[in-house]
Formats: structure tokens, C-alpha cells, sequence
């Protein structure tokens, strides 16, 4: 059962309110993770305490950035279900989890952050690990 909207919509605004574009369809991530030409960041964004406290703020931190990727997305786990397991089979090897951070390069998987990445990290340490990210491939 996906969690109520208006329990995600601050969370989902937190993003796009800096640019990220919301993938809420199946269709939608297919359009923008496979077929990308360039650098698409993707946030697997969820409603715990980890993406609140250091995920969300790391993200939106690493954008200060010179080099940062050419595309914003991102899709809600425990919300937008399909498309978020849609998204999940670009990011094998790794085991779904939420947060999560992932950055494509022309459709293919270059960097990623699982959830066990993130909690107990500072929001400075996610965007320090993100912005050496953007270095390499961006």
C-alpha cells in the first residue's frame, strides 16, 4: 500500500523544487534512464528519517557544484511503486533500497549511494561523496 500523498508531496517538493524532475510512470523512467545521452542523477527518495535528515539536504548541497549532471529525476519509493521498480533494474548489482542516490552516465550505472551509504553520514559527507561523482563524469 503506497503512503498517502500528502505525506510525500514536502518531501517530493524538496527535490523539485531544485530542478528534479518527478518519474512517476514506468514510460517516464524508460525515457530517461536507458536511453540518456550525458549524466542523469537519480534520487530514490522515501519518507525515513536518513532522506529527510541527509539524503534530500546532500543532494540539493552537491548541486553547488561547477560539474554536476545534465538531468535532475527522481521517483518515490513507497509511493510511485511500479516506477520505482522500473528504476531499480538500472541500478543492479545493488539490492533495492531507499534512499538511495544513483548517477547514470549516457545510460549506464557510473555511481551509487545505498541506503546504508547514507545513514549516519552527514549531509556535507553526501555531497563530498556526489561532487567527487560529478568530477569523474560529469
Amino acid at each position: 500500500m503506497p503512503y498517502p500523498e500528502y505525506i510525500c508531496t514536502p518531501m517530493r517538493e524538496e527535490l523539485t523544487a531544485v530542478g528534479f524532475e518527478e518519474l512517476k510512470t514506468v514510460e517516464e523512467v524508460d525515457n530517461s534512464i536507458p536511453k540518456s545521452q550525458g549524466t542523469v542523477l537519480l534520487v530514490l527518495n522515501s519518507v525515513c528519517g536518513c532522506a529527510a535528515g541527509t539524503a534530500r539536504p546532500g543532494v540539493k548541497l552537491s548541486l553547488q557544484s561547477p560539474k554536476k549532471p545534465n538531468k535532475l529525476a527522481t521517483v518515490f519509493a513507497g509511493q510511485d511503486l511500479e516506477a520505482t521498480a522500473e528504476a531499480r533494474k538500472f541500478t543492479l548489482p545493488y539490492p533495492p533500497s531507499s534512499p538511495a542516490i544513483a548517477l547514470f552516465k549516457d545510460g549506464k550505472l557510473v555511481h551509487m549511494l545505498e541506503r546504508h551509504n547514507i545513514e549516519g553520514k552527514s549531509a556535507e559527507m553526501i555531497a563530498e561523496n556526489l561532487v567527487a561523482a560529478y568530477e569523474e563524469f560529469c
